[in-house]
């Protein structure tokens, strides 16, 4: 038996709704994590960014408040700091993200995670 699909979903944002949509158009019920309230932890967000091929500031919503207030457009700032703010303050994160069959795809377009299905 296959992993179950799984969704990282921030039911405000409209791009996650789509993506949730989407999938459920193809027959599947992903686990919907809200990650706003469970974010990740550090080895799992290490391990989603190794299957996205993304450096942490290639998944991070840099137009948000918090990365100008923690300087997180520093260069000198490690993947494993950058990782740990995205932990801390998961608002950070690009969303939605989709695991599934031992990948990962960001939904951004939605369409985008079919490729992995």
């Amino acid at each position: 038996m296959s992993d179950p699909v799984v969704i990282y979903h921030n039911p405000r944002c409209s791009k996650s709704r789509q993506t949730l949509q989407l999938l459920q158009e193809q027959g599947i019920e992903p686990r919907v994590v809200k990650y706003l309230d469970n974010p990740p932890s550090a080895e799992e967000l290490a391990h989603i960014l190794d299957l996205l091929g993304m450096e942490p500031r290639e998944l991070m919503r840099r137009k948000e408040k918090e990365y100008r207030e923690l300087g997180l457009d520093d260069p000198a700032l490690t993947r494993e700091q950058l990782i740990e703010a995205m932990v801390q303050h998961p608002r950070l994160i690009e969303r939605p993200i989709v695991l599934a069959n031992g990948k990962a795809a960001l939904g951004r377009p939605p369409e985008r995670v079919l490729d992995i299905l």
